[in-house]
């Protein structure tokens, strides 16, 4: 079976940047799996995610998404977008809109022109639209607006909208880093769950090694723009999430105290 992602040789760097946010970067996201990015803030998780996404530009090197190699100066190309849906760290929502209709959103880019233009759904749109959020366990909340929800609704709002875009993979950016460990817990269940039942790719990025245990297949850990590990999650060792988190080590000559 053909990777869901593949990323060879990949360098770039944010215009203005002195250094580059991800350098010589290589990984492959295997069909049907649950893998988690691992690593501290500012590692280059979320710039993989929007490159995957097809939202970054100007990179050097080799990916494809789906079979569908990207190209680094153009979005890709319209029909293959609605196959990779995005959940994002702050949710993304239409905060003064409905429950539903945020929902509904996902299912633009597999309608007409026309339809999404004017925003009219189908009556299978609806049940799809539906189907995501009695899954997401937020059927009752249909009607209400979302700045009416807490940020656990919210979160499982922005999952149901990625759904009902009927992805074939699915990445999420730091999706449970504003929820409380219970709540992290059920939203990264639910998310890989989804992802399982409806025979889709997850990758999902995070900074707390023991939710990316429980929760992704695969573990790649990602410091300072690089692969640190590509690793089966049983095989991942506390060595090697201590080397990916350690403070960087000091230039010689100076002291923590003198560059403080």
């Amino acid at each position: 079976m053909s990777p869901a992602a593949q990323i060879d040789d990949l360098t770039f760097a944010h215009p203005g940047a002195d250094l580059p946010a991800l350098e010589q970067v290589s990984l492959q996201i295997p069909a049907g799996e649950s893998v988690a990015l691992l690593g501290p803030s500012g590692a280059g998780k979320t710039t993989i995610l929007a490159l995957l996404d097809g939202r970054l530009h100007g990179w050097r090197g080799r990916v494809s998404v789906l079979g569908v190699p990207l190209d680094p100066d153009r979005p890709p190309p319209r029909a293959s977008r609605p196959d990779t849906g995005f959940v994002f760290q702050e949710f993304a929502l239409v905060e003064r809109s409905t429950v539903l209709r945020n929902v509904l959103n996902g299912r633009l880019g597999r309608m007409s022109p026309l339809r999404a233009l004017l925003g009219s759904p189908t009556p299978h749109d609806l049940e799809i639209a539906r189907t995501a959020l009695a899954d997401c366990g937020i059927a009752d909340l249909a009607e209400r607006r979302v700045d009416s929800l807490s940020g656990g609704q919210r979160q499982r709002v922005a999952i149901a909208r990625c759904l009902a875009q009927e992805p074939r993979l699915i990445l999420a950016d730091e999706p449970v880093s504003h929820l409380d460990p219970a709540r992290a817990g059920e939203v990264l269940a639910l998310l890989t769950g989804a992802a399982r039942a409806r025979g889709a790719t997850a990758l999902f990025s995070s900074h707390q090694p023991d939710l990316a245990r429980r929760f992704a297949q695969r573990i790649i850990g990602i410091r300072d723009g690089r692969v640190a590990f590509d690793v089966p999650s049983s095989e991942l060792k506390d060595e090697a999430t201590a080397a990916l988190y350690r403070e960087a080590e000091p230039l010689p000559g100076l002291s923590l105290r003198a560059v403080s």
